[in-house]
């Protein structure tokens, strides 16, 4: 086993008293993968709290960053540890993003030394320029493929802030910047793949807890023709739910004609179609809609509609103008 480089322990160390617990979350694996890294193969913790318990250094987690890396790639754990103990860490353990303002979840005793000039963030970082801790928090466990601690944050605001404001300011950011770094470096839509699967996952619990609706008549939800993106009909739901308004998603691609067979089916008195990329040749065909009696508010979400729509058909702005307009149109 090759022994640590001295230079690696210099002035580039900083203790931020990093527990297993938090390093496990902040990689994405368990806890006893860093054990089983620490006891065989020599990726060890090298900084001691006040009462003795072992804590991770700046150091120790850009070795371990450099570790999952070389795993995830195929590496095997012996040579990837190999390489990672040889590897100078000292760039990557300078510019090491940690979230000062939740130490209190790294550490519970006094002895966490901290760099009071480091940044906020998460490691390998998805910026997110202004944005709350909330939302630094969720990047990093998005980044890490963290399920559980995405599901944790976006329940806990859902819960804290309501569906609307969680939208606005966790989520949106978020999944903007996850999206401009795909744009930007076609890398992490493996990323954006498990956030938005675990944003529809909260939303349709949130949905769900719906017992008692105040409307008769259901909402419709749906996605124009060829729109894949269905997640901004189930963050509707959720925020119409929270008004004990009762939606129904129909969910991606929809065909108008399954769109009209489910507004004769159920009546309902809204029926909302989100589209993301461009829907201009799909106007025209949703003029049949209008004529069904008794006929449904249409509205049309998304940024793929044109600014002028047809008589009868009206567009919606953001999320809380839709709910306004939806909750207006349910309680006529």
């Amino acid at each position: 086993m090759s022994e640590r480089a001295p230079e690696a322990r210099e002035s580039n160390v900083v203790s931020l008293g990093l527990t297993v617990a938090w390093v496990a979350r902040r990689l994405g694996v368990a806890p006893a993968t860093l054990r089983t890294w620490d006891r065989r193969y020599g990726l060890t913790p090298t900084d001691r709290s006040i009462g003795g318990h072992r804590r991770y250094t700046n150091v120790d987690l850009a070795r371990l960053e450099l570790m999952r890396r070389y795993v995830m790639d195929g590496v095997p754990a012996a040579e990837a540890a190999r390489a990672a103990l040889a590897a100078d860490v000292s760039e990557a353990s300078e510019n090491l993003l940690v979230d000062l303002n939740q130490i209190n979840e790294i550490a519970v005793d006094t002895s966490v030394s901290v760099n009071l000039n480091a940044r906020a963030g998460g490691g390998q970082v998805i910026a997110i320029p202004g944005g709350t801790n909330s939302a630094r928090g969720l990047a990093r466990a998005a980044n890490a493929l963290d399920t559980h601690n995405c599901s944790r944050i976006i329940e806990s605001s859902l819960k804290e802030q309501g569906v609307i404001q969680t939208w606005n300011e966790l989520l949106i950011p978020v999944l903007t910047n996850v999206g401009k770094r795909w744009e930007e470096s076609g890398e992490g839509v493996e990323v954006e793949h498990l956030l938005t699967e675990v944003i529809s996952t909260q939303m349709k619990r949130t949905a769900d807890r719906l017992r008692a609706p105040v409307n008769a008549r259901p909402v419709l939800l749906t996605c124009a023709p060829y729109e894949l993106h269905s997640l901004p009909l189930y963050t509707l739901s959720a925020a119409l739910s929270e008004r004990n308004i009762g939606a129904r998603v129909l969910g991606a691609r929809t065909p108008i004609d399954a769109v009209e067979a489910a507004i004769k089916k159920t009546a309902p008195s809204v029926v909302l179609m989100w589209s993301q990329i461009d829907a201009s040749n799909s106007v025209n065909d949703l003029k049949a809609l209008i004529e069904i009696r008794p006929a449904p508010l249409i509205l049309l979400a998304g940024p793929g509609w044109p600014e002028q729509m047809p008589y009868g058909l009206k567009r919606t702005q953001n999320l809380n103008s839709t709910v306004c307009a939806i909750g207006d149109a349910v309680r006529i």
